[in-house]
């Protein structure tokens, strides 16, 4: 391992830190990593299964040299978590399988992605990167039955390693953040976000803050254990808090630093805002937390006061390190693209299957903008995009740039008795999410059957905005019976929904951690089978608004067409509630017009309704709930309730 420990004392002299990968069968790479181990010193963590998991509880700490065993699966997000807690001098060592096999080999973790009930082979991914390893000049690829060769070294200057004291980007930053402190007049309160790619000095420039205001400061984040490098800077100033739990609190203070703030969703990270004179938010671009430069156009936009500043100078490492090039070429993280304009007249194509291999640069640009416009887009989503089944993309292009991308998924096609199934809660497969929800939440037991394609993403260059390139994409999109959306509801975006021609037919119950929002599902039917579902799904949801708008307090924006007569779908909702298992929000409508029709005391029922509690356990109090809507509807038509509970009781046998 001489060759190994030269290149280490080049690499810690330099300040640069390097990828080997080592391509082999089982027995060989094991070999090889653990010589590597035994021989280097360092601290040498070594992820395999779960490797987002591990990786979860060592951000914001540094390590010398580690092992990613990508052998049965790739987890791409931990990959280049792991790579950005490695100090300078280290090496990341990938094990994989033989190239002229890797391609075909199931990859497990596939089934975090790929909808697939069985790991599935991803060659789009494994050629990509292969590829981009093989023309790195610096990357060191070590293959069974190869001879082992090193990089030429190129000459560059010795590294200095940071102190402590701010750097010239952290100083200057520094100064303007410590004239907005708590004895100055409101006027220099607002809002400031730094941004910067992994190892720049953000966490510490946030804890160097802290150690020299003079007021209160809270530190939030989605992660406490991700702030360890804050509290080191910070000290005694050090006082964090959760955002939930800040939100809902009376605290105030003169500062709120919030790091990684693109990573805690934008409408609770927006009433955080608003609390606090003066607001920090740090947070990761070009990363795998899937930030990007959306966060820059999606939410740093929201305020007009807001200054933003970027540190671009590496701190942990030397500028120019061959092992970020690679990684962030492996996984696209260059977000340029939003830097060249893109001029003249736009062609709307589909992107054909083989883009990937054919004309990876405009792939890869297809990655780039939607990563730019949905800053919660991670290289989890770039392995669906390369391998998973049933994807379709179309773009807008011009001849200088790509002016917009749109990303759509298979969806539906269920057999009658699977989505009979799923409509009863007798079965969840994977995938299908708005046509699984179709079934599971609306009115149609065979909704599932239907064929769509769903709008998984959509984006438009941010100089080719408001030109009508998003809703001609829509229009040039096609699935067979309806194309359908799953989006955090706010005016805006629905706005846009609705000129592009789709119809409300869901509103969720509660809001998501994700979004912060109501999930809504609209639908913009394509067959005569998809406008009657379309139809079907809207009238219900018109009917039920006023109840759903009572429960989860968002006003749904449709016509109310409130009935209190119960019909044919409700009496078929309730049975699936009595005696399957359909979920108490999903039929809290009927469950209303239910208690309207019968002269019968349900006490757990009714207080339900009124929205008391029980002190019973959660399973209790559904089982309860459920015999007494049993009850209730065997008093209003004891042959009709039996004819029903027989009928939805067979829905849970099934090929």
């Amino acid at each position: 391992m001489i060759g190994f420990e030269q290149l280490i004392e080049r690499l810690k002299r330099k300040g640069h830190r390097r990828l080997v990968v080592l391509s082999g069968d089982e027995e060989w790479v094991s070999t090889q990593a653990i010589c590597l181990r035994d021989t280097l010193p360092g601290d040498w963590l070594w992820l395999e299964d779960n490797a987002s998991r591990a990786i979860s509880g060592l951000l914001g700490r540094e390590f010398l040299h580690a092992i990613f065993d990508a052998r049965a699966g790739f987890d791409a997000s931990a990959f280049a978590a792991l790579s950005g807690t490695l100090r300078a001098g280290s090496l990341l060592v990938l094990l994989v399988p033989p190239f002229a096999h890797w391609p075909e080999k199931p990859d497990r973790d596939s089934l975090r992605w790929s909808d697939a009930a069985e790991p599935i082979a991803t060659p789009n991914f494994v050629h990509h990167f292969c590829r981009t390893v093989g023309n790195d000049p610096d990357a060191i690829v070590w293959r069974q039955n190869h001879p082992l060769s090193f990089p030429l070294t190129v000459d560059a200057p010795d590294w200095h390693p940071a102190s402590g004291a701010p750097q010239r980007e952290q100083a200057e930053i520094l100064h303007i953040l410590q004239t907005m402190t708590a004895g100055i007049v409101a006027v220099t309160a607002g809002i400031v976000a730094v941004t910067a790619a992994r190892g720049r000095g953000k966490s510490a420039l946030a804890g160097m803050l802290l150690n020299r205001i003079q007021g209160t400061a809270i530190v939030t984040a989605p992660a406490k254990g991700a702030t360890d490098v804050i509290a080191s800077f910070a000290g005694e100033h050090f006082h964090f808090m959760a955002p939930d739990a800040l939100l809902v609190s009376a605290l105030q203070a003169d500062w709120l630093i919030v790091d990684e703030a693109a990573a805690i969703p934008g409408p609770l990270l927006e009433r955080l805002v608003a609390r606090f004179p003066r607001v920090l938010l740090t947070t990761t671009v070009q990363g795998y937390e899937g930030t990007g430069r959306g966060f820059l156009l999606k939410f740093c936009a929201r305020f007009s006061r807001l200054q933003r500043f970027t540190l671009s100078t590496p701190i942990r490492w030397a500028a120019g390190c061959p092992l970020e090039r690679v990684v962030g070429n492996t996984l696209l993280f260059d977000d340029a693209l939003l830097d060249r304009q893109p001029q003249g007249e736009v062609r709307i194509n589909a992107l054909e299957p083989l883009a990937w291999e054919q004309n990876p640069a405009l792939a890869a640009s297809v990655y780039e903008l939607l990563c730019a416009a949905h800053y919660r887009t991670s290289p989890l989503d770039l392995r669906r995009m390369m391998d998973a089944p049933g994807q379709h993309f179309a773009v807008a292009q011009t001849d200088s740039a790509l002016a917009g991308a749109l990303w759509m998924v298979d969806e539906g096609g269920l057999t009658p008795e699977l989505s009979r199934a799923v409509w009863a809660g007798f079965r969840r497969p994977r995938g299908n999410l708005v046509a699984q929800s179709l079934a599971a939440h609306g009115g149609s037991p065979l909704a599932a059957t239907l064929k769509g394609r769903r709008v998984t993403r959509i984006a438009v260059h941010p100089h080719r905005q408001r030109e009508g390139i998003g809703q001609a994409m829509i229009h040039g999109a096609s699935g067979e019976d309806y194309l359908s959306v799953s989006f955090g509801y706010t005016e805006a975006l629905w706005r846009f929904w609705q000129r592009c021609g789709f119809v409300l037919v869901r509103m969720g119950s509660h809001r998501e951690a994700s979004s912060g929002c109501y999930t809504a599902m609209a639908i913009l039917a394509q067959s005569e089978a998809g406008h009657r579902l379309c139809e079907q799904e809207h009238r219900r949801l018109c009917r039920d608004a006023r109840v759903l708008s009572h429960w989860n307090g968002e006003k749904i924006p449709v016509e109310d067409g409130w009935e209190a007569t119960l019909n044919y779908e409700d009496w078929l909702e309730l049975a699936g509630f009595a005696f399957t298992h359909r979920a108490f929000s999903t039929s809290v409508a009927a469950l209303t017009r239910l208690l309207l029709s019968v002269d019968m005391p349900l006490p757990v029922l009714r207080r339900k309704m009124e929205g008391k509690t029980e002190d019973v356990g959660r399973k209790a109090l559904l089982a309860t709930l459920r015999d007494e809507t049993a009850q209730a509807l065997e008093t209003l038509d004891a042959a009709r309730c039996q004819r029903l509970k027989d009928d939805v009781l067979q829905w849970q046998f099934f090929q």
